[in-house]
């Protein structure tokens, strides 16, 4: 998937911080669901570490917080199913595309600008 189909969109939200350590992804996450329930059109970018929260098999953290496996589970009943990730990122991790929980398109740094300003509203994570 390009950036270019979901230009225009209502709201963009960015995650760039890891699942556990702080509250920030699962915020983060919980702001996408409300703006869907209230009809707004979602799209997600996974940036620098917030793309570990992405990854197949997300337990708790050291100190009991939720990993993120359950809420992107409920992506998809609240129609948020464009996702996107920062390409050099996922590199810079050593991840894959299949170690991922749900598909979301690579995107380069272009790109990246492109998604920003087709939306209407960006929420930073």
């Amino acid at each position: 998937m390009q950036a270019e189909t979901v230009l225009n969109g209502d709201v963009l939200v960015i995650l760039r911080h890891p699942p556990h350590g702080s509250s920030w992804l699962r915020e983060g996450l919980d702001a996408a669901l409300v703006a869907a329930a209230f009809g707004q059109t979602v799209s997600l970018l996974f940036q620098g570490d917030g793309v570990l929260g992405l990854l197949q098999g997300q337990g708790p953290g050291p100190l009991g917080q939720k990993g993120s496996s359950a809420t992107l589970d409920m992506l998809a009943m609240y129609d948020i199913e464009s996702l996107f990730l920062d390409a050099r990122s996922l590199a810079r991790l050593g991840l894959s595309t299949e170690s991922l929980q749900l598909p979301a398109s690579p995107l380069e740094p272009p790109s990246i600008a492109e998604l920003i300003a087709g939306h209407r509203l960006v929420l930073t994570f």
